[in-house]
């Protein structure tokens, strides 16, 4: 079995990394346009498996999609990140480019592939993917919720100092200040977290998961890895595993909550098939509303990237 991640860098680099040392597939191929730079990632990685026991090859290729043939599932995190000076146009300009070319060749060599998108801006990089390979909705599906839950979990362990473990939650929306945190749906060890922690607190942390990205641009200077690479490895792995595992991830909504094609971040079953079922959760006025905000600001990104197609 062969899985692709294509972008060597931090997001890429880290989430070959997972899936090798859980031993997710035979083989990962990582791909860069970078002369040597998928081949260093994937030899440094290689040569640790007699350290941390794994077996799985990782292989690395320099914009060679051939070695990705027959690849089962595809993670693209390629993309520039956002510089000083450029607009929301320039970067999806940029990124719908990178991300059209790389699902081109993804698709050309691994037809039956589920693809996961990372590249951001994320909803509409989905939705780019998802136009250029004309695959089902439910193999083309993107990374956000799981990192978005990720922190708000993490946070929330911090704050009751509980095991981070023992805490489930679940979010909705686009992958920025839009999402939507559902404090209802949110539990520690089954008890529902409103009954732990004060509204004020609950607030505050839900406020700091919205700018959870940003907050680490500011202290680094650069976007995250660790994280996103080992949340989109999760989503790798309930697919390859036939885990079943109910997971928020953005898919295009086709009439569930109400909405129809726009990209947005849901709780799905996720397996062998890919996206196998969407879960509609009964959304009170108050989390309804919050959605729509959502939709509507991830409708605008989806408007642009159609005039700059157009």
């Amino acid at each position: 079995m062969k899985i692709t991640v294509v972008g060597a860098g931090n997001v890429g680099a880290t989430c070959a990394d997972v899936l090798a040392y859980k031993e997710i597939a035979n083989e990962i191929v990582l791909v860069d346009i970078r002369e040597g730079f998928a081949e260093g990632k994937a030899l440094d990685t290689w040569q640790k498996a007699p350290i941390d026991l794994y077996d799985t090859r990782t292989i690395g290729s320099t914009n060679d999609y051939t070695k990705t043939a027959g690849s089962e599932v595809v993670v693209i995190t390629s993309g520039l990140p956002r510089k000083p000076g450029m607009t929301r146009d320039d970067l999806i300009t940029t990124n719908a480019g990178i991300v059209k070319s790389v699902t081109e060749n993804v698709i050309k060599h691994s037809p039956n592939a589920i693809i996961i998108v990372v590249s951001n801006p994320l909803d509409v990089m989905t939705y780019q993917a998802h136009l250029t390979s004309k695959l089902p909705r439910t193999r083309v599906m993107g990374m956000a919720g799981i990192l978005d839950t990720a922190r708000y979990r993490a946070f929330l362990a911090e704050a009751l100092n509980v095991s981070p473990k023992d805490i489930q939650a679940m979010l909705l929306g686009g992958h920025g200040d839009t999402m939507v945190p559902l404090p209802r749906y949110t539990t520690v060890g089954g008890i529902p977290v409103t009954e732990l922690i004060s509204k004020d607190k609950l607030n505050a942390i839900i406020e700091r998961t919205k700018v959870g990205g940003g907050e680490l641009v500011k202290l680094m200077g650069t976007s995250a890895w660790y994280a996103p690479g080992s949340a989109a490895a999760q989503m790798v792995e309930a697919i390859v595993r036939d885990q079943k595992r109910v997971l928020p991830v953005c898919i295009r909504l086709d009439g569930e909550y109400g909405i129809k094609d726009c990209y947005l971040g849901v709780p799905v079953i996720l397996g062998k098939g890919g996206v196998e079922k969407v879960i509609e959760l009964d959304l009170n006025s108050d989390e309804k509303a919050l959605l729509e905000t959502s939709r509507k600001h991830v409708k605008e990104v989806m408007d642009v990237l159609d005039k700059l197609s157009g």
